[in-house]
């Protein structure tokens, strides 16, 4: 079964031995992602927008991979304030309302950066 490193061309994927996402067979696991755009952060206090703003960006990459939003069997959110709950699942559900991942949502104590309230994780299987 071959294998497919999708990389993104961070600096921390070499500095960390890591990539974006990997495909073997029909499956495509997505690594955690942080709204980013051109370098800077989106919207530092606003969790719908950065939820937006990583689910967009992981729609790009899992073409990459010959994928899709609707192949997307799961994601794990990772907040760093529960509260923004609602602003999270209103962005989550405008792109998967009517696929429905299983997902789950955890307040962490932080990201790698303060101005980061979301990461989110995505595993994907082909048909």
């Amino acid at each position: 079964m071959s294998r497919q490193n999708i990389l993104s061309g961070s600096p921390w994927e070499d500095k960390m031995g890591y990539c974006r996402a990997v495909r073997i067979g029909n499956i495509v696991e997505v690594a955690g992602t942080v709204a980013i755009v051109d370098g800077e952060i989106v919207k530092a206090d606003d969790a719908f927008a950065q939820t937006n703003n990583i689910i967009g960006r992981i729609a790009k990459v899992l073409e990459e991979a010959g994928a899709s939003l609707n192949d997307v069997v799961r994601t794990r959110i990772f907040t760093t304030d529960i509260s923004r709950f609602d602003d999270i699942a209103r962005a989550h559900g405008a792109y998967f309302g009517d696929i429905k991942p299983t997902t789950g949502i955890y307040e962490i104590s932080a990201l790698v950066s303060p101005d980061y309230l979301v990461e989110i994780e995505f595993t994907a299987v082909l048909a």
